[in-house]
């Protein structure tokens, strides 16, 4: 069945024994974690956890419904959550809603999955399934996130500053989560003692989101070309360039491949796609070649990935260039054998 947010979040935080599956599809995998969180916690803090990913079901169809199942060892609850589920995870979803029985209850993200697909529209039309679409927030509604966000860490969010951090972020939701921890920290806000965030404490401690030094690795990341990614990394670190800057400027470069992508495959010719885009000629012919090079799941792979290394770079006591630039080269590696 299809799902809205509220109707999503009320089912996970009270699970229904008649709901074996949450099918939580689309790129925004932080908003997908976070309504997983609430099956987590709707289970309890004794509950374990089964994790499995659509590489290990598609070797094995029946291991989903075996597990949902499953009795645990020690008798706790436990639920059982699914990364990286793509078409391939079809059989194994159908046979855990065709069983004769299942106890606990599985959550998969879908990061690849289109409504079109073969496995979102099972999800749709079955009672034991409950289907959302995971977008990033755009317009008011980033901001509306944003604005909760921000509450969570005690912050108060002076005029504009919950559109600067939705532009700044993309709308992920794990990222203004990290922005709002390191700008609480400064100002000491907490839920029980919170402050105010307006413009020049922004300014202060905010990232820097200018990403015109970061044009040369985007493209390179692109074509694969893992040398001149490791050249491009050094020279902005001796730049002094944070590498939030840069990943930030690769998340919107990769999305509006992507969304691009969606439509190429959608049987729009590549030209056409690209002539809504006002690029030049030089960004236009480069646009191309990507475009014929990576495929949707190639795109919404390297996105999560370039997700990934932004909130490690952010998380506290860590190398952050250096984790940066290692992540981003192995992804250019992966690029060039993909060919």
């Amino acid at each position: 069945m299809k799902a809205n947010a509220a109707q999503l979040r009320a089912a996970l935080t009270r699970p229904d024994p008649a709901v074996r599956l949450f099918l939580l599809y689309g790129p925004d995998t932080a908003g997908a974690a976070a309504h997983a969180a609430l099956l987590a916690k709707a289970t309890g803090p004794d509950a374990e956890r089964v994790d499995l990913d659509g590489a290990a079901l598609r070797g094995d169809p029946a291991r989903l419904a075996d597990e949902a199942a499953s009795l645990s060892l020690f008798g706790e609850t436990r639920y059982i959550r699914v990364g990286g589920v793509g078409e391939e995870s079809h059989d194994a979803v159908a046979a855990l809603l065709d069983a004769a029985q299942a106890i606990h209850p599985v959550v998969a993200i879908a990061p690849s999955l289109k409504a079109s697909g073969k496995l979102v529209k099972l999800a749709l039309g079955h009672p034991r399934a409950m289907a959302f679409a995971c977008y990033l927030p755009e317009g008011q509604r980033a901001e509306q996130m944003v604005t909760q966000v921000a509450a969570e860490h005690g912050l108060r969010l002076a005029p504009g500053i919950a559109h600067r951090l939705a532009e700044a972020t993309g709308g992920d939701r794990a990222v203004t989560a990290r922005e709002c921890e390191k700008v609480a920290l400064y100002l000491d806000a907490a839920p029980d003692r919170p402050a105010e965030l307006d413009h020049p404490t922004l300014d202060a401690v905010g990232a820097d989101l200018h990403e015109a030094e970061a044009a040369a690795l985007v493209e390179a990341l692109l074509r694969g070309e893992a040398a001149t990614v490791g050249g491009e990394t050094v020279l902005l670190d001796a730049a002094n360039v944070s590498p939030v800057t840069w990943l930030r400027a690769m998340q919107r470069r990769l999305m509006q491949l992507a969304e691009m992508r969606a439509a190429v495959d959608a049987g729009e010719p590549i030209d056409r796609v690209m002539e809504r885009q006002r690029m030049g000629f030089a960004q236009k012919d480069a646009t191309g070649v990507a475009l014929r090079r990576w495929t949707a799941v190639m795109l919404s792979t390297a996105l999560d990935r370039v997700r990934a290394a932004e909130r490690a770079v952010m998380a506290p006591d860590n190398a952050g260039p250096v984790l940066a630039a290692d992540a981003i080269t192995a992804l250019a590696r992966r690029v060039a054998r993909r060919g």
